[in-house]
């Protein structure tokens, strides 16, 4: 555990096993000097536990560094369960997974990530009040995915104005992996202002429901990564930007809302070395977060949910991300590296 690769001084990784249910989960803390870490519950069929340990890691400490450049008083942490989201569901599992939550205490607040609904984490929220995202009652937020992709919307502005010269995206290719809960919503901002897309998902039925009402052209999972576009918008799994994909780019920006989309940090750097502009993910994917900590705020106040708070919160966001980019151009370094350093900056001056 301790010489894990990913490790990178977690507070704490909590392994959850529950035989009644079949649960097998994993939820990861990465750090709460911000205060209680907060991060999505990802289920999903890993090859190994292995495989499982090494996403929860990652996905946590992508949390603590998406929570503090997002200006959130919230730690980094995430959940996953060994599963297939499409068979392996059901109450008994959810409420299993809401008491391994409520076993930590507050430290720890959950909500949906992939292959998790709100209506899943409605069963999660019978057994701890440490879950968010929920279709209803006070504070409820719903869905954090389409602020999520406003978020992601303007980031792929930002990153095209820098690139490109203007945000003006009429005309713009942009090839999109991933049309699920996020990606969907980004191919319908991008086509509402004029973007080509050409579109790459495995779930056949969305890919072509998405593809009919915005026009986006249909390419096969793997031809997504030699698509002639100006940008690459990658919104499903991570590490997708790596030593095999990385030649096969022909994009000048890469903006996208899925999470570690870096198989490794020197894939930023070799991103940077051909030229393509990077939005570091955790960046320009924080709207859903934001959307959470609305709700967390408005629960623990016992107010409504402020919409208001959360547009000024997504504002900000992207003057971050324009704040990132602007600075690795001036100082020649990689996006990531200056993203990372914010993160850090701001964690490290949280600690007492």
């Amino acid at each position: 555990m301790f010489d894990h690769p990913s490790f990178d001084a977690h507070q704490g990784v909590h392994a959850f096993h529950d035989p009644a249910s079949g649960l097998r989960a994993i939820i990861a803390v990465h750090s709460t000097a911000l205060g209680p870490a907060a991060g999505g519950c990802r289920m999903w069929h890993y090859a190994d536990g292995a495989a499982m340990l090494t996403d929860a890691l990652r996905l946590s400490q992508g949390m603590s560094y998406k929570n503090a450049v997002a200006g959130l008083d919230l730690g980094g942490g995430k959940a996953v369960i060994w599963g297939n989201p499409r068979t392996d569901k059901t109450e008994a599992l959810f409420e299993a997974f809401g008491l391994a939550v409520e076993s930590l205490g507050g430290s720890y607040y959950t909500a949906e990530d992939v292959g998790i609904s709100t209506a899943d984490m409605a069963i999660v929220r019978r057994k701890t009040a440490f879950v968010a995202g929920l279709p209803e009652g006070l504070g409820a937020s719903g869905d954090p995915s389409p602020v999520t992709a406003r978020g992601v919307f303007e980031g792929i502005r930002a990153a095209c104005a820098r690139a490109f010269g203007t945000d003006d995206l009429s005309g713009r290719t942009v090839a999109v992996q991933g049309v699920g809960h996020v990606g969907g919503y980004v191919c319908d901002h991008l086509a509402a202002a004029g973007a080509k897309l050409i579109l790459a998902d495995i779930n056949a039925e969305l890919l072509a429901e998405v593809a009919t009402r915005t026009g986006g052209h249909v390419v096969g999972p793997d031809e997504i990564y030699d698509a002639q576009a100006d940008v690459f918008s990658p919104n499903a799994l991570g590490a997708v930007v790596n030593p095999q994909t990385l030649p096969r780019l022909m994009v000048k920006v890469v903006a996208g809302g899925a999470n570690n989309q870096l198989a490794t940090p020197a894939m930023g750097e070799a991103l940077a070395a051909r030229g393509i502009l990077y939005a570091p993910d955790y960046v320009i994917n924080g709207g859903g977060i934001i959307n959470v900590a609305a709700e967390i705020r408005a629960r623990q106040a016992g107010l409504p949910h402020d919409g208001g708070w959360v547009e000024a919160k997504l504002s900000a966001l992207t003057r971050t991300l324009e704040q990132v980019l602007d600075e690795a151009l001036r100082e020649g370094l990689p996006t990531h590296v200056v993203a990372d350093r914010l993160a850090r900056l701001r964690i490290a001056a949280a600690r007492p």
